[in-house]
């Protein structure tokens, strides 16, 4: 008798633990991946709707629905769907700036037994055909220009690089073009030199690194003038980062090589008021087995750096770099930078931070 009611008693409660189951709301998509296809990149935005049921025994709440990027943009059933009702998750996206295939993802996050959901999209953009402002973005008097900057990047201290830009004119006469302020380290032209109108050129320009005889991120504005005019609104920025090669070194020299090292990269001189001058030494130390050169240092602007006492440090040696802020002008946060070169190959430049808080009087 007593186990016939034990059995009884398993059963009562099993049903009841099947039935609460039964009873939480279930997320059902008809289905959770979409296929749009090929669309063209100017054709539009795109959207379809994934549609689904409760399924389960208690209103369904969709508490978040949250898209893998800004391209796509959900929008859901807001409001409770009652067991047996039926809502829907829309996804858009735009095709503008996005050629290629792509995959996107909508995560569904809800109340259901099955608390989240990853629907996709999937599809190929077909590329629009470039327009002359795509390809040519920036205006320069009478021309348009893929870039105002030339950037050789990164060069070797006796390098040279060659670099070019695309232009196009879009005057209505024939342009003549030609450079002034152009440094010696620099050789640049136009290629034809004199634009028909709507005809297409190239600006050609060569960097030797040992003529600039510099360090670290450089850069030199040139002056373009039309038709032998000058306008110093139009300009060309030239660029490079120069910095020794350590590529080539063995296993032997790097082990002997300099190390610099800088205790405090930060300082913060707290709160002055406008116009107090604050003073501060950044400490330089060789703790590597050569000696330390330093190249070079450059600070922004708000502050001034002082030549270090020496500029070669033998092994254990250090040296001072003398740092003075001049807060006249200046309110507010501030933000100021050294920039230190060495021939440290693993640390050919360090970056050292001033900070603080200018008082208005």
């Amino acid at each position: 008798m007593k186990r016939t009611l034990f059995i009884a008693l398993i059963a009562i409660l099993s049903g009841a633990f099947v039935q609460a189951q039964h009873a939480k709301p279930n997320l059902a998509f008809e289905k959770t991946l979409h296929d749009f296809g090929e669309m063209k990149e100017n054709g539009g935005k795109v959207t379809y709707a994934f549609q689904f049921t409760n399924t389960g025994g208690q209103p369904l709440v969709l508490h978040n629905v949250q898209a893998s990027c800004g391209c796509t943009t959900p929008e859901w059933t807001r409001n409770p769907i009652p067991p047996g009702g039926k809502g829907h998750v829309k996804a858009t996206f735009d095709p503008r700036n996005r050629p290629g295939n792509f995959n996107k993802t909508v995560t569904v996050a809800s109340n259901a037994k099955n608390p989240t959901v990853v629907l996709r999209i999937i599809g190929k953009v077909t590329p629009r055909e470039k327009t002359m402002e795509d390809i040519y973005p920036n205006v320069l008097g009478p021309i348009r220009i893929e870039t105002s900057h030339m950037a050789f990047t990164r060069m070797a201290p006796k390098q040279k690089k060659t670099e070019q830009l695309k232009i196009i004119s879009t005057s209505e006469e024939p342009v003549k073009i030609g450079f002034i302020n152009v440094p010696k380290h620099v050789t640049i032209k136009a290629e034809p030199e004199v634009l028909k109108p709507g005809q297409k050129g190239i600006i050609t320009a060569s960097y030797d690194s040992e003529l600039k005889n510099d360090w670290g991120f450089v850069v030199d504005q040139i002056f373009v003038i039309f038709n032998d005019v000058r306008e110093y609104k139009n300009r060309l920025s030239v660029s490079a980062s120069i910095e020794e090669d350590f590529s080539s070194w063995t296993a032997e020299q790097k082990t002997n090589a300099p190390v610099v090292t800088i205790a405090e990269k930060t300082w913060n001189f707290g709160e002055i008021k406008q116009g107090d001058k604050v003073e501060h030494g950044f400490v330089i130390q060789n703790k590597g087995k050569s000696e330390l050169i330093i190249r070079k240092v450059k600070a922004s602007c708000g502050c001034t750096a002082t030549k270090p006492q020496k500029t070669v440090l033998a092994p254990g040696e250090s040296t001072q770099i003398a740092t003075v802020f001049n807060s006249k002008g200046k309110s507010g946060r501030q933000n100021k930078s050294v920039t230190v070169v060495t021939n440290d190959p693993k640390s050919t430049s360090v970056l050292l931070r001033i900070t603080g808080n200018v008082l208005m009087d």
